[in-house]
C-alpha cells in the first residue's frame, strides 16, 4: 500500500520560512507529478503548487507565486516545498497528492494518491 507521509509544519513568525517534505514509499514515485494543496481552518481545499514527473515544469497559485517553490528528489521519493515570506492567511494543513499528469484541480477525484497532512500557523 502506498504512504505519502508529510513532514515539516509548524509554528512561525510572519515573514518566516519552511520547508515542506512529502516522502512516498512503496511507489513508483518518479512517474508521477506531485502537487502541494492546503485547507485553512472552515475553508475548503485550495490548490497551492504542482511539479511534473521530471521536474521540468512546476505551477503555482497566484496566493503564493515569488515566495513559494516546489521542487523533487525522485532518488529520494521526496517532493519539498519550500515556503518563505510567510504570512498569518498561509495558515492551513498542507497536504500533498500525486497524479499521473500536472493536476490544479480541488477534486480529490482527480488525485491516486494523498498524504495525511501537515500543520502550518504562521503568527502575525
Amino acid at each position: 500500500q502506498v504512504q505519502l507521509v508529510e513532514s515539516g509544519g509548524g509554528l512561525v513568525q510572519f515573514g518566516g520560512s519552511l520547508r515542506l517534505s512529502c516522502v512516498a514509499s512503496r511507489f513508483t514515485f518518479s512517474r508521477y507529478a506531485w502537487t502541494w494543496l492546503r485547507q485553512a481552518p472552515g475553508k475548503g481545499l485550495e490548490w497551492v503548487s504542482a511539479i511534473d514527473y521530471d521536474g521540468r515544469t512546476t505551477k503555482y497559485a497566484d496566493s503564493v507565486k515569488g515566495r513559494f517553490t516546489i521542487s523533487r528528489d525522485n532518488a529520494k521519493n521526496t517532493v519539498y516545498l519550500q515556503m518563505n515570506s510567510l504570512k498569518p492567511e498561509d495558515t492551513a494543513v498542507y497536504l500533498c497528492a500525486g497524479a499521473r499528469v500536472v493536476v490544479t484541480s480541488t477534486q480529490r477525484r482527480a488525485y491516486d494518491y494523498w498524504g495525511q497532512g501537515t500543520q502550518v500557523t504562521v503568527s502575525s
